[in-house]
Formats: C-alpha cells, sequence, structure tokens
C-alpha cells in the first residue's frame, strides 16, 4: 500500500492525504474514490493542522485506532504530527510521511 500511495503523491495526482486514501481505495475495493474526501487536506491544512497522510490514515482507520496511529506515526518522524512541525525539522520529507502513514494504516488494518 505505500508503494502506490507515493507513486501517487510523486506523479503529482493528490496531496499527501489524498494520496493515502487512494492506496487504501486499491487494497480495498469498496474504498475507491475516497481520495476526493481529502481533497482540501492537503499543506498543513488537515484539521489541527496534521500532516495530511496522518490525518487520512486516522479518519480512515476509524476513531478508536487514533491514538496508536498518531503514536506509531510519532515515533517514525521524530515526535512530530503536524506538517508544519514536519516541515520545520527538515527530516521527513512529504513522501517518506505518505509512506509511513500508508504503512501504519494497513498495519492497522490487517489487525483488525
Amino acid at each position: 500500500m505505500k508503494k502506490i500511495a507515493k507513486e501517487f503523491h510523486q506523479q503529482r495526482r493528490g496531496n499527501c492525504a489524498q494520496s493515502v486514501a487512494y492506496a487504501w481505495g486499491q487494497k480495498f475495493p469498496g474504498g475507491r474514490g475516497v481520495e476526493d474526501v481529502f481533497a482540501g487536506c492537503g499543506a498543513g491544512r488537515a484539521p489541527g493542522g496534521l500532516c495530511g497522510a496522518l490525518h487520512a490514515s486516522c479518519t480512515l482507520a476509524g476513531t478508536a485506532a487514533e491514538p496508536s496511529i498518531k503514536q506509531s506515526f510519532a515515533e517514525k518522524t521524530g515526535g512530530h504530527l503536524t506538517c508544519k512541525e514536519i516541515r520545520a525539522a527538515k527530516r521527513v520529507p512529504c513522501a517518506d510521511c505518505v509512506e509511513i502513514a500508508a504503512e501504519i494504516l494497513e498495519n492497522h488494518a490487517r489487525k483488525s
């Protein structure tokens, strides 16, 4: 799933949130087209300023999974959850955030 998300993002077919959602839709056919819901969640515009990829993962996994997903994401991004923090730290590029969030979401889905 992370490969699909990264390719979608690199081809500039959508923002970070849409990239994760697109990969989700490809992996779980009932979710096809869900990426359109996240059109306004790129470049720090996700609720609370969250990284868009993280926001999509949390939303698609459901509220109960959100704390676990955020913790896993923070462990891989130096403790950062918002787009602004991640960009300011200059350690994790957006494409990597997309991969991280997609992988966490896929792992969560396997456990459920």
